[in-house]
């Protein structure tokens, strides 16, 4: 490809990216807005909205959000669910977990949809959960989350679930320096997502393929 084929898919990035952020509802706009006051940026408008039609795709009726400091994808998340079914949040920090409780607060009169969040680390909340219980999980935030989260994503996913990471280029890192597509940049986030691209691509017991949406998403089928 020449740096015109380069700049036309910028281009293109950034047209998906302001047709689907027109397409958030008032509310998900006012819920971005203040997240990201609080020092929280939110990821792609089009990655959330993919993660919404992911729901309808697969028919997922029982989700875990890893790292709910991603507000935005988890409220698509929601919404996908159509008032059915459950979600989890799980995340590790305080502020994370209170801002996800507020929102769920908030959403409690508005949805069906069973929603809890759960203050741990992935690595120790995942292998409390039942087998095949659930049929989507979507991973994102720190480093840390990702190899715990496919570690155990085998035995918690029933036939045929879906697992997804976000931000596997760790660009949305705010130290990242180019993130997996510069080799001089050794951040924590962008060395642990080279080992998972690995790792997740490697293992015989999903089907798996990496897209440029947002700043790159992993899905892995289990087979």
């Amino acid at each position: 490809m020449n740096k015109t084929s380069y700049t036309n898919l910028a281009k293109i990035w950034e047209y998906v990216e302001d047709r689907a952020f027109s397409r958030q509802s008032p509310d998900l706009n006012e819920v971005r807005s203040a997240v990201e006051r609080e020092g929280m940026p939110q990821g792609s408008a089009a990655q959330a909205e993919l993660l919404c039609l992911l729901v309808h795709l697969t028919g997922a009726s029982s989700i875990i959000a890893i790292g709910t400091a991603s507000v935005v994808e988890t409220l698509q998340l929601i919404a996908g669910l159509e008032g059915r079914g459950q979600l989890t949040a799980v995340d590790s920090s305080t502020q994370g977990i209170a801002l996800i409780r507020k929102l769920f607060a908030g959403l409690s009169d508005r949805t069906q949809t069973t929603l809890r969040a759960v203050n741990a680390p992935v690595g120790t909340y995942l292998p409390r959960l039942n087998a095949g219980d659930y049929d989507l999980i979507v991973v994102s935030g720190d480093a840390s989350n990702y190899a715990p989260a496919f570690e155990h994503a085998s035995r918690v996913l029933g036939e045929h679930g879906v697992i997804v990471f976000t931000d596997v280029m760790a660009l949305e890192d705010p130290h990242a320096n180019g993130g997996v597509v510069n080799p001089a940049d050794r951040g924590d986030k962008a060395v642990a997502m080279r080992g998972l691209l690995d790792t997740v691509q490697s293992d015989e017991r999903f089907d798996a393929t990496l897209t440029p949406s947002g700043t790159g998403l992993l899905i892995a089928v289990k087979r």
